[in-house]
């Protein structure tokens, strides 16, 4: 799974990578640092500890984005 969301602080788009096939797990952020994660769930409790709806500026997209997550990988 890929998201790309356009967040309020940066031109370019906020971007989450779940890749179980390859053990991919990473995050760029607004200021293009990134994060990389060991597991699908490590993704899911930083994007609830450091984003927040009002980062980003379609909050629907964001919104769907975590339900997906929080039901696909059970966190």
């Amino acid at each position: 799974m890929e998201y790309l969301l356009k967040c309020r602080g940066s031109a370019f788009p906020c971007e989450v990578t779940i890749d179980e096939d390859n053990g991919r797990y990473m995050i760029k952020k607004a200021d293009s640092s990134g994060e990389v994660f060991n597991s699908s769930t490590e993704v899911v409790h930083w994007i609830l500890e450091n984003w927040g709806i009002d980062d980003f500026y379609d909050q629907a997209q964001f919104e769907e984005m975590l339900r997906e997550l929080q039901d696909t990988h059970l966190v």
